[in-house]
């Protein structure tokens, strides 16, 4: 089934996980979205910068710092390639996607006061929420959210009728792709509406930019923020990439060395950006290792890999609609839609078999899914129901682990279907 001239197997082969058996069955993991699994390039490239090259960046005059600087900002670099910013100076590396939100609500928020709106959406993720309610309540801005179709995508009939984007409009944060319909959001259409008006748009890309070809003059947005672990690199790295011209206005989230120029008991000034935005010892072989993740993902090519995603959810939401009692949450074509699945299972009468034990059953037979609301709680609560079971696929995924999912369901449902249970209506 991969598209011609996409080696899956070479492919996995870099990934030594994916052979793993969980107890007689073969790992199938369908998790991506949650986190993605690393080849094994760039754990070697994390562990030849401990053990070869390990030192402070931009400190030490020794060989071993300036080795680690240079890697360090090579990552920078790489990153910055990877997106289409203009200069490394626009990337801010922080230790993840929800560190990188919050530094722009709090940096943006210097800006705000009564009387100010924040836009979002009834679909984003906690990490993109949460930072404007502490700004709205700091500041004392209103927060408001574009709502959804049934379809699961933004509903911009209602916002233009609500007047949603207006003149007191400040800021508009949202998804580019959701971690659970897997909606790919018009983000730049809206950033052009959200410019008119002279407010400053961020976007969090933390499931576009693993998934998609990302440029981000394309995107429209001021501000984007990712993660590293969802793209093969490490935990404890993220990323804010930023106009650099904005970033320069801006003032600083964190106090503490390197991102100063003059400190004395009277006052301080501030570095340039990026290193304005790194307060302390930076996330040294995290970076590394995002940097070896970046060159995987391109030596791979981002088309190809955006294409067997495109297949591989299509395959999926196919073999989904092929299970009785199974409910699709957001679009069920892969047509604007990105590689998260988030359903719900019911038996013959009508009962919902809640997602912990979906999640639970489905390990048993090596099937790696995520239960729960994903740190969506309110796009739950639109949805009228309190938690879901979420399959997603990336670049290593192969048809025969969509297979076990779906084979792996219809033992779920016999089983509920053969016990007496307590179920949701």
């Amino acid at each position: 089934m991969p598209e011609a001239g996409y080696d899956l197997a070479a492919l996995r082969a870099d990934f030594p996980i994916l052979e793993r058996r969980v107890g007689d069955h073969p790992l199938a993991y369908l998790d991506s979205a949650n986190t993605s699994q690393k080849p094994r390039q760039v754990v070697e490239a994390i562990a030849a910068h401990y053990l070869e090259h390990n030192a402070n960046v931009a400190r030490a005059m020794h060989v071993l710092g300036a080795e680690a600087t240079e890697s360090f900002e090579a990552a920078r670099a790489a990153v910055a390639g990877f997106i289409g910013a203009d200069r490394p100076e626009e990337i801010v590396f922080t230790k993840n996607a929800s560190e990188a939100l919050n530094l722009a609500a709090h940096s943006l928020g210097a800006r705000l006061g009564p009387g100010d709106e924040i836009v979002v959406s009834v679909m984003e993720h906690h990490s993109n929420i949460v930072p404007w309610q502490l700004l709205a309540q700091r500041t004392g801005a209103t927060l408001r959210w574009f709502d959804i179709t049934a379809e699961g995508r933004l509903d911009l009939e209602r916002a233009a009728a609500e007047n949603l984007i207006n003149e007191r409009t400040a800021i508009v944060s949202l998804t580019w792709v959701s971690n659970v319909l897997g909606t790919v959001n018009p983000v730049a259409r809206i950033a052009a509406q959200a410019h008119a008006v002279g407010a400053t748009v961020v976007v969090d890309a933390s499931q576009g930019v693993p998934q998609l070809p990302t440029r981000v003059a394309d995107l429209g947005a001021d501000l984007i923020a990712f993660t590293g672990h969802k793209m093969l690199g490490p935990t404890g790295i993220g990323v804010l990439w930023g106009r650099y011209d904005l970033l320069a206005t801006l003032p600083p989230f964190l106090g503490g060395g390197e991102m100063i120029e003059v400190v004395t008991m009277q006052g301080s000034t501030y570095a340039p950006p990026p290193h304005r935005f790194e307060a302390g010892t930076p996330p040294i072989a995290q970076a590394v290792g995002l940097g070896a993740a970046v060159g995987y993902l391109r030596g791979v090519g981002m088309d190809a890999i955006a294409a067997h995603e495109h297949e591989l959810t299509g395959y999926l939401l196919g073999r989904l609609a092929e299970i009785e009692g199974l409910r699709v949450l957001g679009p069920t074509e892969a047509v604007d839609r990105g590689g998260a699945v988030a359903f719900t299972l019911a038996t013959r009468d009508g009962l919902d078999i809640h997602p912990h034990d979906v999640m639970q059953l489905l390990d048993s037979r090596g099937v790696a899914v995520r239960g729960g609301h994903h740190c969506a709680r309110p796009l739950h609560d639109r949805l009228g129901i309190q938690s879901s079971t979420r399959a997603s696929v990336y670049l290593y995924t192969a048809p025969a682990e969509i297979d076990a999912l779906a084979e792996g369901l219809g033992y779920v449902r016999t089983f509920f279907e053969g016990h007496s249970f307590e179920g949701h209506r």
